[in-house]
């Protein structure tokens, strides 16, 4: 249908009525961009205007009890504004939490927690909400429903750090590590690194307090802790591998490390064993006709595991030398130029039985090899100063040539070191040395 506009009247009409619209609209578009602009101001005054001229808006509500919260530090004021804000937006996590705050900054309990219970019905399962809810429980004493949170948070979150502290209270609260599988713990490959990390630093820390301790420290005490936290890592470790989630393979090298400073040579070779068949990396454990790993180099050097390791040594480069080996692919071969070397940096640990005798066999060439003080193969006790084995001087030899000996381990030697030394050590040395084609076996009864 048309509407004629033909007469005077009717033009003036309409047109009174669209100006009329606009500016209805052009006002609240004024307004709202003043209560914007007012709302964003640190004032109290520009905060309680911005929630007058836009009073649906919650937020301004929500800044108006911050304001007395936070700055005023009046909570009972706060209160009335975080009320409105939750009645007009009661999906906002963050406003119950302000709410909930200002509860508990007066003492009542019950109102703090109903409106907690509100905040996590508004976002259940948002780590940051999740975070500040169980950190609200823990302040309350509400371990349980603390832990519940602290759960989502591990279940949830990719922030490590957040992680790591939620970790961290789950373990003070709760140091019963079965406990925390069966209800806290989520089926999270960062949770379970989270604690492994955890219980690594802990145990460190308290090895330290041992060695320098202090008149209030209890040293039976800590050793139980650290015996208990070494423990509980065995148990993480074994639902990570279960869990078959993806995790780096570094994660690996640093817990076998762990174990190994714990003496825990049994659980670091079970790690070892069932990291090798996560990372394909079956090529690198031992087997009984040779207990030693990549012994002829042909594969790429790890640094970790039981695999060679290597530490910078001043003077020394190492260097996988495919140009020559006596049975492989690659030698090794260790460029010495410098004085004080007592160690070429390279070393394996290698896992033995007690009083048990083993057969060492290699090989090495060497090239213009100057100075004072040979370099030998030697096989160490990895937690005493035990050597085991000590060959001879490997003199010069422009060709590949022997070392063969074998030694027996102590009554409780379960982890030896097999090095290159230098004795004695001070003056200079040059030249090159390339080894290749290691074994070690039981020898037969």
């Amino acid at each position: 249908m048309k509407i004629a506009l033909h007469t005077p009247a009717r033009k003036r009409t309409v047109a009174a009525l669209v100006i009329a619209l606009a500016a209805l609209y052009t006002g609240a578009a004024a307004r709202e961009f003043v209560a914007t602009w007012l709302g964003s101001r640190p004032e109290l005054t520009s905060l309680k205007w911005a929630a007058r001229l836009d009073s649906g808006n919650a937020e301004y509500r929500n800044h108006v009890g911050r304001y007395y919260d936070l700055v005023a530090r009046d909570p009972v004021s706060a209160l009335e504004h975080y009320r409105a804000a939750v009645a007009l937006n009661p999906h906002s996590a963050s406003f119950w939490f302000d709410l909930a705050g200002a509860y508990q900054v007066l003492g009542d309990t019950a109102n703090q927690t109903a409106a907690l219970e509100q905040a996590i019905h508004a976002d259940p399962m948002t780590p940051d909400v999740a975070w500040e809810a169980a950190n609200l429980y823990l302040v309350q004493g509400a371990n349980e429903k603390a832990l519940r949170e602290f759960s989502i948070v591990m279940a949830n979150d990719n922030d490590s750090s957040l992680v790591a502290m939620a970790v961290q209270f789950c373990w003070r609260i709760e140091p019963d590590v079965d406990a925390l599988l069966r209800v806290v713990v989520p089926q999270n490959a960062n949770a379970y690194l989270a604690f492994l990390t955890l219980f690594e630093k802990d145990v460190d820390l308290l090895v330290r307090k041992i060695a320098q301790p202090t008149a209030d420290v209890d040293v039976e005490l800590l050793q139980q802790q650290i015996k208990q936290e070494t423990a509980a890592s065995f148990k993480i470790w074994d639902a990570l591998i279960r869990s078959n989630q993806p995790f780096e393979k570094r994660c690996v090298y640093d817990y076998i490390r762990f174990l190994i400073l714990r003496r825990e040579v049994d659980q670091a070779v079970l790690v070892w064993q069932q990291a090798a068949g996560r990372f394909g990396l079956s090529s690198y454990l031992p087997s009984p006709g040779n207990l030693i790993v990549n012994g002829n180099f042909s594969l790429n050097v790890l640094n970790g595991g039981f695999d060679w390791q290597y530490q910078k040594q001043s003077s020394v480069s190492l260097t996988l030398d495919s140009s020559g080996s006596h049975a492989g692919q690659r030698s090794l071969l260790i460029t010495f130029d410098g004085s004080g070397i007592s160690d070429a940096g390279i070393y394996q640990l290698i896992a033995v039985q007690p009083n048990t005798t083993y057969q060492l066999s290699a090989f090495y060439k060497s090239g213009e090899l100057n100075g004072a003080g040979g370099l030998h193969l030697t096989v160490q006790d990895a937690y005493s100063p035990n050597v085991y084995y000590d060959s001879d001087e490997l003199t010069e030899a422009g060709f590949w040539k022997s070392v063969e000996g074998e030694f027996s381990t102590g009554s409780d030697c379960k982890l030896v070191a097999l090095h290159v030394r230098r004795l004695p050590a001070g003056s200079p040395i040059r030249g090159k040395l390339w080894i290749d084609d290691f074994h070690l076996v039981k020898k037969a009864s």
